[in-house]
């Protein structure tokens, strides 16, 4: 039974996507069965894991819109060895067809995932940035929230206003919505300010912030420019170093979860 794991933030620019396909990824490379869903209508998950073909005219916006089941929109990847329901600029409307609906629109997601929950070991949603209904869908469909935070001055201006967010889904669609954790990103040991922005996190969040964090590392940023995953792209880098540790924690605590 798969384990739903959003990545969020509505703050732009923060590594959630090269989080998400670099968690997925990662999880794959662990012998994981893995599917990543792009929720994000810039479509950038699909674009930097080597998903976007276009030949392809399905995509998640057909799953939750139409009458279109994971299965028939899905892509297999072989490197990095997962699922990727792809995204496409068609998502962007989805948000006010969705607001027209009368009852149901927050678990549209939910809905088509759920059939598909006994295949994978792990779900990963990439969220697009921003509050709306898409995000909302996601928060209804997934177990658990990872947040990334970049380590810049205003890191947690931002993640009040996501924490409010998650409290109000937990009260009205998904009272078992968890964080799973909070993970550091664009980390810059020199620097002052990535120290001060890790100890605020961690006086905040505790034991949610994982022991892994995200450096800054030029790989990380070109690798989704060539559609590979930072496995692919170097293996050897800092930046797979992180994530290969990252997904070993998310991994181990989802055992320990079990056992």
């Amino acid at each position: 039974m798969a384990k739903i794991i959003a990545i969020s933030n509505q703050k732009g620019g923060v590594g959630k996507t090269t989080t998400s396909i670099n968690l997925a990824s990662g999880l794959g490379y662990l012998g994981k069965k893995v599917l990543l869903v792009d929720f994000d209508p810039q479509g950038n998950a699909t674009q930097g894991i080597g998903a976007s073909d276009a030949n392809s005219k399905l995509s998640v916006y057909n799953l939750i819109m139409e009458d279109y089941e994971v299965n028939q929109i899905k892509k297999k990847i072989q490197n990095p060895p997962l699922d990727i329901v792809p995204a496409n600029i068609s998502l962007a409307g989805a948000d006010l067809q969705m607001a027209q609906y009368d009852t149901g629109k927050e678990e549209l997601l939910k809905v088509k995932l759920d059939k598909v929950r006994d295949q994978y070991d792990f779900i990963i949603i990439d969220c697009p940035p921003s509050l709306g209904l898409l995000n909302t869908n996601a928060l209804t469909a997934a177990d658990s929230v990872i947040i990334p935070v970049q380590c810049e001055y205003y890191a947690l201006e931002g993640l009040m206003q996501l924490l409010l967010t998650i409290r109000l889904v937990q009260q009205l669609f998904n009272e078992k919505l968890e964080i799973e954790g909070v993970v550091l990103t664009m980390f810059d040991a020199r620097t002052k300010l990535s120290l001060e922005v890790q100890q605020e996190v961690r006086k905040h969040f505790k034991e949610k912030v994982y022991k892994s964090f995200i450096p800054r590392n030029v790989r990380l940023s070109e690798s989704p420019s060539r559609g590979m995953s930072i496995f692919e792209y170097d293996v050897r880098c800092e930046g797979a170093k992180a994530y290969a540790g990252l997904a070993a924690e998310v991994e181990k605590a989802n055992r320990e979860e079990k056992e």
